[in-house]
């Protein structure tokens, strides 16, 4: 196993490679700047060198083996070539010329090539040095290894995982265990004709723990595991990602029998021929790649491929087929029984207080994910430590819980006591719905605190994991949905109506339509699908479709979503007017404590006692101290203001 850190290289050797190019850099100046040689004076001719010789003009010369160099009378340097002249020593003693002489030195030679050298010696130390640089900083190479694998070995120094860490998924780890037993075990299986499945694919939700499943595959298999993520095999250079694909699988033959882990394939597993025009695109050739290695005309023994995705709907149906990935594994968020298991394992090393129940609390957290419910621990923790607490109590547990589900609180947001009371009225009308229509969630809280874009919050949540919804109950949510937009125009009338409910007809419009156009719950449209996936984002696909419906269908489809609408918008309007005492009841609870649980709701719609002791020290008590002026809930209190109970 190798170790991802870079190595750090020996410091005194980077000193003397320092000092070494400082030292060439010094040479080089020298050599250029440096005091430079008394100039070499006129070149002559032999002849003419004899010439000036027998007019007198040569003062001294002297001699070496290839050159003649002297000073003429007048002071003048001359040069002259050295011809084999054995009468030139006579001559220059008859003519009075001084003369000396001087051999030729080897060492010379070099020092002279040394000096002419220095300039590119230099400039190959300097690219020598840069080159280094880039391969430090690119573990793939350097400037030369754009088509190098990014793929990395994991190595049980990063934090073994195993499949004891692997909770709420038993089926998902099952399937996944048996290729570990295969990897352990080969004979077990052949004995019987039976193969090493080639791949397997790993789909669901974000945060399902498809990530996790792998790390604990890793941890278990005893064999090399590499990792990569699809992004990595795309580069804006054209070849480089099929070079990468390569390159991974040469690492991986090498290394057999071992795990390929590619995360978020569907970067580069999309629909082939979905662009417009060019279809011969740098991600196309990546995948055109990553097929043939997977099931190509050479067998990949020994190599598992595994990957994840939470879009299965935009793979490339060759990479979905037997003999790539010969399993597709579905992790699906976790039921109660293993979101118990979950939170079990994200409190392991967490000082949990007695009256903490975690069956209670899976419970109250249908839907989440195993990352939610890692997020929900580590928040309820934090809280704790912000109360100075030596253990996590329920009440974090429940605090985190809210802060998951709705958003932070804001209760530094500056509110009129006018917007208060709105919003008040907006959130007790979607909470009488839901306690009044059957088909609706059980009431879980209601609060009006600001939390995350919403000024407050009504909360519903299932008795039970919910797996598919019945038309019965989304007319309920319907409903549900105008229940706080009914409330303010009994209270204030059709002028006063404000944007609050922008998010409510949103939601109620969308479910709407997909009961028409999706789930066939429209008698006069029958049961036909129409809507496209919509899933489908691809701009090639998207020009290409056709329309599936005529005019009239669609005047149709428009006229049955009205429809339901307005079934939805007269139920909570009968609700709420059947019950407007209720409702100012529910609204100056709201008023008063800011924040209501289900049965809270239900007791104070009935004039009683909500239950709580010592108000002022709850979290959930008012802040701006506009509570002591409205009338307690055990007695009925009056309307609000100049209130209309039949609207304007």
């Amino acid at each position: 196993m190798q170790d991802d850190k870079e190595p750090q290289g020996n410091p005194w050797m980077k000193s003397v490679m320092i000092w070494s190019g400082i030292l060439l850099a010094m040479l080089l100046v020298a050599s250029m700047f440096g005091g430079a040689a008394q100039p070499a004076g006129a070149a002559l001719a032999y002849s003419e060198f004899r010439q000036k010789v027998e007019d007198g003009s040569v003062k001294e010369v002297v001699l070496s083996d290839d050159k003649v160099t002297g000073v003429m009378a007048n002071g003048d340097r001359f040069t002259a070539n050295v011809v084999r002249d054995p009468e030139l020593l006579k001559m220059l003693n008859e003519h009075g010329v001084k003369y000396d002489g001087k051999a030729t030195e080897t060492g010379n030679v070099w020092v002279y090539l040394l000096v002419q050298s220095l300039p590119f010696l230099l400039i190959l130390g300097i690219a020598f040095f840069v080159f280094r640089q880039v391969q430090k900083n690119n573990g793939t190479g350097g400037a030369m290894g754009f088509g190098k694998s990014r793929a990395k070995m994991l190595t049980e120094k990063q934090g073994r995982v195993t499949f004891d860490d692997v909770a709420g998924i038993d089926e998902a780890r099952e399937e996944l265990q048996e290729i570990v037993e295969f990897l352990k075990d080969p004979t077990k299986f052949s004995k019987l004709g039976g193969q090493i499945p080639k791949g397997a694919l790993l789909v669901g939700s974000p945060g399902t723990g498809k990530t996790l499943l792998a790390r604990a595959i890793a941890g278990e298999a005893g064999v090399p595991f590499f990792t990569i993520s699809g992004s990595d095999f795309v580069e804006m250079f054209v070849g480089v990602g099929a070079s990468r694909v390569r390159d991974m699988f040469e690492q991986a033959k090498r290394n057999a029998p071992c795990i390929v882990f590619i995360d978020e394939i569907d970067a580069v597993g999309r629909h082939r021929g979905a662009g417009l025009g060019n279809g011969n695109d740098e991600r196309e050739q990546t995948l055109n790649q990553l097929l043939v290695e997977m099931d190509g005309f050479e067998a990949n023994e020994g190599i598992i491929i595994v990957a994840a995705t939470n879009r299965p709907d935009v793979l490339d149906p060759a990479l979905l087929r037997p003999g790539r990935f010969d399993r597709q594994v579905v992790v699906p968020r976790p039921d109660i029984e293993g979101r118990q298991k979950i939170l079990e394992v994200h409190t392991r090393k967490k000082p949990l207080a007695p009256d903490v129940d975690l069956r209670r609390i899976a419970r109250g957290t249908p839907g989440f994910s195993g990352a939610d419910l890692a997020n929900l621990a580590n928040e309820a923790a934090l809280l704790a430590a912000r109360k100075g607490k030596r253990l996590i109590a329920s009440d974090e547990f429940e605090e985190a819980k809210d802060k998951v589900m709705m958003g932070a609180e804001r209760r530094s947001m500056v509110m009129t006591e006018d917007e208060k009371k709105a919003t008040a009225y907006h959130e007790a009308g979607h909470a009488l719905v839901s306690l009044h229509v059957e088909g609706n969630d059980p009431l879980h809280k209601v609060t009006i605190i600001p939390r995350g874009r919403a000024l407050g919050v009504t909360w519903n949540l299932p008795e039970r994991d919910r797996y598919s919804t019945n038309m019965k109950q989304m007319k309920a949510r319907l409903a549900l949905c105008f229940g706080g937009r009914i409330a303010e125009q009994l209270i204030y009338g059709k002028d006063e109506l404000n944007t609050g409910a922008s998010n409510d007809i949103q939601q109620a419009t969308d479910m709407a339509r997909a009961m028409v156009m999706e789930y066939g719950m429209s008698e006069k449209l029958g049961w036909l699908r129409y809507r496209d996936n919509q899933d489908e984002v691809f701009l090639g696909h998207s020009v290409s479709r056709a329309q599936n419906m005529s005019e009239e269908t669609a005047r149709l489809i428009d006229a049955e979503v009205r429809r339901l609408v307005e079934e939805g918008e007269n139920v909570a309007r009968k609700v709420l007017t059947d019950h407007i005492d209720e409702l100012h009841l529910l609204a100056a609870a709201l008023l008063e404590y800011e924040t209501l649980s289900g049965e809270e709701s239900k007791r104070a719609i009935k004039g009683e006692d909500i239950g709580r002791e010592n108000d002022q020290d709850k979290p959930g008590t008012p802040v701006s101290g506009h509570a002591g002026s409205l009338p307690q809930i055990k007695r009925k209190p009056r309307p609000f203001g100049d209130a209309n109970p039949q609207g304007a």
